[in-house]
């Protein structure tokens, strides 16, 4: 019975999970990679945590193909911290690139009580773009 309730909880937990894009439009300078889409993909319990799969998809829609030695990342917050980042391949255009990323947390916390944002982050040879990010809450 624990384990039938434990799976529904889960289910509910992946189906309610939403990805808030925080994009605006972009000036012409901003053109370039920019993050379509973030959701979680999978919630797997281990131990007192569950840890939760995300992927956050990265399209090129500048219609160039970029150089090869483009430095760019998508960089992970947490409250306003930086958890960790990605690095993103230099994209042909129109090419997509999926960015996986894992996150553990309480098995007891509350649904929809945590907010990760991913957000673009050029190195070299892009303007930074204050609305290239996405927001995941679950």
């Amino acid at each position: 019975m624990f384990r039938t309730i434990a799976a529904a909880a889960l289910i509910l937990v992946v189906q309610s999970a939403t990805a808030v894009a925080q994009t605006s439009s972009q000036p012409a300078s901003c053109a370039g990679p920019v993050i379509t889409s973030a959701s979680v993909k999978d919630v797997v319990p281990q131990g007192n945590l569950n840890r939760y799969d995300i992927v956050a998809t990265v399209v090129n829609n500048s219609g160039q193909t970029q150089s090869k030695d483009m430095l760019q990342f998508v960089d992970v917050y947490h409250a306003g911290d930086k958890l960790d980042d990605r690095g993103v391949p230099p994209l042909a255009a129109g090419q997509s690139y999926t960015v996986p990323y894992s996150y553990f947390r309480s098995r007891d916390a509350g649904n929809g009580t945590t907010k990760l944002i991913f957000a673009m982050d050029f190195r070299q040879g892009q303007p930074q773009c204050p609305g290239d990010r996405m927001a995941v809450t679950f």
